[in-house]
């Protein structure tokens, strides 16, 4: 490891100093959503640009996401491509796999942290679509080359805990295209803030249902459909939350006055007076 202009400074104090160096970098990106759906995985992410993408195809059935520098991620995404081709031609396609990918990336991010004086900008995810929902694989790389194997759903870039939290509000194993949509952008939207509109975002799918490649750009007429549709489930969502809500207020209402609970205004109540009993015996 080479020692730094200005004199001396401890491994751990330079490795704290790349990480959050790449931290910053990758938090000024927007974040990107990957997610399971009902028949794949879905990738969403803000992005107004038409050239330069995000969400990419690696192989037949594996798709990349990532944040950060784009010349850095591009490089790793055309490095991950040539990884899947030769493998793929050398031995045989269903050799070439979301978790040996993955393996490259974090190797390559892991020797650029701790061996080059400036470490990567990025966050990637590599993605595998399987013959059934319990077979599709989702991971995180770092950019120190650490490696998570996401459950369902993985966020990053930006405020990717922010948006975590508000994806996990709303996912569900088993969401349709549609719903799974909504629940993403509902996600990557500020409370109270506007969604961007088709030209403004990059979605694509890993479709289990499509032969030979699974993956699919969804672009032009197609995605204003399936965000019509996702805005008709949302504004369905909306009046069966509010009847759930008023439901349960009512349930509520009922165990209070079985359990015979009183306003500490309420007097205790009369008897009329024909059943008052006078203690003459008659």
């Amino acid at each position: 490891m080479s020692i730094p202009f200005g004199g001396y400074a401890s491994p751990e104090q330079i490795m704290r100093d790349r990480a959050e160096y790449a931290r910053k970098g990758i938090a000024r990106g927007r974040s990107v959503v990957v997610m399971q759906y009902a028949d794949g995985i879905l990738f969403v992410a803000p992005n107004p640009s038409k050239a330069l993408h995000k969400i990419s195809e690696i192989y037949d059935r594996i798709g990349f996401a990532a944040v950060g520098r784009y010349n850095e991620f591009e490089s790793l995404r055309l490095a991950g491509i040539r990884y899947a081709d030769i493998n793929g031609y050398t031995f045989n396609r269903s050799d070439v796999t979301g978790r040996g990918l993955a393996n490259l990336y974090a190797q390559h991010l892991g020797m650029i942290f701790t061996e080059s004086i400036k470490s990567f900008e990025v966050e990637i995810v590599v993605a595998e679509v399987g013959e059934a929902p319990e077979d599709d694989q989702i991971y995180r790389i770092t950019f120190d080359g650490s490696v998570f194997d996401e459950q369902g759903m993985a966020v990053i870039g930006g405020q990717a805990e922010a948006v975590g939290g508000r994806l996990k509000e709303r996912y569900s194993e088993g969401l349709p295209l549609p719903q799974a949509l909504d629940a993403a952008l509902a996600a990557l939207t500020e409370p109270g803030g506007e969604r961007p509109p088709a030209t403004q975002i990059e979605v694509a799918v890993l479709d289990r249902s499509r032969e030979h490649r699974k993956f699919l750009r969804l672009t032009g007429p197609r995605l204003e459909k399936l965000l019509e549709a996702a805005k008709e489930s949302q504004e369905s969502a909306q009046p069966a939350a509010e009847a759930q809500t008023d439901q349960g207020d009512g349930e509520q209402a009922q165990g209070k006055q079985a359990q015979g609970e009183q306003a500490p205004d309420t007097a205790p109540p009369i008897a009329p007076e024909g059943d008052i009993d006078t203690g003459s015996g008659e």
